[in-house]
Order: structure tokens, then sequence, then C-alpha cells
């Protein structure tokens, strides 16, 4: 006899989480779904057969099993499990929370203690790949929780991605995904800037990327970022820069916490503050190439630029 699927619930329903639960939905769990903005959770719900829609976190989770959220940040989760109508008020003992956000590791596991005193279970489980790993089912899951909690809900995370990292107790997926973007956020400013000074000294930065690229110096930034979003010149990658700046702060707020100096890291952080200072509050990441551009009075775009003799 086949038992079935577990009911889901889907909190989040943006770039990466429209995506995520269809994935879901279409291994052939009950879906319902909740989106804070108006008329998205119900625009979703008519793209996937069956699925439901609820009028609250609390209604979403009284129908499901395990609860998946992908919001921006550990805050909205708390509310979201603590709040007027929140999920706590719904789910049951032996229900799950999977929280696949970008959240602060020390928020999770205050949340995670409110949630196991009602008898329910939480793992943390963030993901790299961005909006097209989310569409293809490629997402790299970086997990934190108890092994059995892990194991759980594992066939719900090879739906939707290609990896699957167990990292520790509950928080330390949200303290490697931090660790992770702030790694990325540092190489992005040093891929732009060598750009910017090669294209000033007559390097095409078209060949410049195809030399890192075969080189030590390639990295995830120069190999899926750099044509596809600068020389190109679209800057729109739909990841937001803000978002990567919160993440950069938890990162640096971890390194505090732990004791470890982290120079570079906090100069990284002031870089993208700047970067920020200068950009719309909804601008993509790629918009600190463009605030690269603008300090170093260097266009990096395809093509070699003309220099002076003896410079």
């Amino acid at each position: 006899m086949t038992s079935r699927p577990p009911s889901l619930g889907f909190v989040g329903l943006g770039v990466m989480g429209r995506p995520m639960a269809s994935h879901l939905a279409a291994a052939g769990h009950a879906m319902t779904l909740y989106d804070a903005a108006p008329g998205r959770a119900d625009d979703v719900a008519a793209a996937i057969p069956g699925a439901h829609t609820a009028r609250t976190p609390a209604e979403l989770a009284a129908r499901s099993d395990i609860v998946v959220t992908m919001v921006p940040n550990g805050a909205v989760v708390q509310s979201l499990v603590e709040g007027e109508d929140g999920l706590l008020q719904g789910l049951r003992p032996g229900t799950l929370l999977l929280d696949t956000s970008s959240s602060e590791p020390w928020l999770t596991e205050a949340t995670g203690r409110v949630l196991a005193d009602a008898g329910i279970a939480m793992v943390d489980a963030p993901v790299s790949g961005a909006e097209w790993g989310a569409k293809a089912a490629e997402l790299v899951f970086m997990c934190g929780g108890a092994g059995a909690d892990i194991e759980r809900v594992r066939p719900l995370l090879e739906r939707m991605g290609k990896a699957i990292f167990h990292l520790g107790p509950l928080g330390a997926g949200h303290a490697m995904k931090c660790l992770n973007n702030l790694v990325t956020a540092l190489n992005f400013v040093a891929v732009t800037e060598g750009l910017a000074i090669g294209k000033r000294y007559g390097l095409d930065p078209a060949v410049m990327v195809d030399v890192l690229d075969q080189s030590t110096g390639e990295s995830w930034i120069s190999r899926t970022h750099i044509r596809q979003r600068v020389l190109s010149r679209s800057f729109d990658d739909p990841f937001k820069l803000a978002l990567m700046l919160k993440d950069i702060g938890i990162a640096t707020q971890l390194a505090r916490s732990v004791d470890v100096p982290a120079p570079l890291s906090a100069l990284g952080q002031e870089l993208w503050r700047a970067a920020a200072r200068d950009a719309a509050p909804d601008a993509s990441v790629s918009e600190l190439a463009r605030w690269v551009e603008r300090m170093t009075h260097t266009e990096i775009a395809p093509g070699a630029a003309h220099r002076a003799p003896g410079r």
C-alpha cells in the first residue's frame, strides 16, 4: 500500500518560490499557497492543477504536513510563525517547517525553539542557484537540522535541486548561505575592478573574461554573470542588490559573534553599501558593476580601449 505524499504549504511565491512550488506540485503533493502580495497566490494557483490558496498563514498551516517558506529574511519567518494568524496557530505536533529563505542563523535558532516547544520540527535549507536554478530544479541546498528531519524533507529537496549538504544543527544552513554570498560578493568586486583596470590599459574585457575562465581567476561571477549581464549591458540579474547587502551583513555579524577578524569582509561590506546608496531600492545585484564603472570612470563593455602612448 503506497502512502500519500505529505500535503504541503508554500509561503513566498516570488522569483524563486513560484518555480519551486511548481516542482513540488508536479511530484503529486497537495499544495496550499500563500503570499503577502495581493493576488500573487491566486495567480500561481491558477497554473498549478489542484492547488489551493489560503487567506492566512494559519489557514495554510492547518492544511499542511510540511510548510515551506521562501521569504526575504529571518524576521519575516518569525512573523509568519508567531504573528497574528501565524503558522503556529495551525501547525500540529509532528508537522515540520522547511525554511529555504536566506535568514539570520540566530533568528532561525530562536524560531526553532518556539516551534520545538509546540512539538514542531524545523529545517533551514537556504539555496544557491538563482532564478535559473529554481526553474531548472538545479538548486544547491545548504541544510541545518536534526538528521531525521533532513531525511524527512530530502525527497522535497531532491525535486527542487541537484545537491543537498547537511552542515550541522539548525541554523548551520543559514550560516553557510551568508558565507557563500559573502565570498561571491567579494569576488564580484574583484572581477569588475580587474576588468576596469584592464579596459583602461587597452585590453578587451570580453577577451579578459575568456582568459579568466581558462585560468586561476575563474569564478561563478566570471563564468555566469559578466558576459550575460555586464558585457551585454543588460544588468538584469533578478537577484536584488539589497538582498546581497543583507547577506553580507549577516556574514559580518556572524564573524563578530565568533570573534573572527574579517577585514576584507568589512571593506567589502562598505563597498557594497556605497553601491547601494547610488542604486534604486529594487536594483539588480548587477548594478554593482555599474557602480564600479562610475567609480573608475570606465565602461566595462566589449572592445579594447585606446591607450595613450606612454601609459
